[in-house]
C-alpha cells in the first residue's frame, strides 16, 4: 500500500513550511501562520464528475 500524499501548502496562508502534527492522522501544522489543520478524505461522489456543457455564443 502506498503512503498518503502530503499537502504542498497551508490552506490559510499559502506557505509551504508544514509539519505533521501530533494530533493524529492527517493533522498538519503551519510554522508560518501558527495554525493547525486536518485533512480528511470523505469518499467518492456517487454521481461522479460532471462536465458542464458550454456552447458558443449564438450570433
Amino acid at each position: 500500500m502506498s503512503e498518503r500524499a502530503a499537502p504542498f501548502y497551508c490552506p490559510y496562508c499559502g506557505d509551504e513550511d508544514l509539519r505533521p502534527s501530533e494530533q493524529g492522522h492527517g493533522a498538519w501544522e503551519c510554522a508560518a501562520c501558527n495554525r493547525a489543520f486536518q485533512l480528511k478524505f470523505l469518499g467518492l461522489l456517487s454521481r461522479g464528475v460532471q462536465q458542464e456543457k458550454r456552447g458558443g455564443a449564438e450570433i
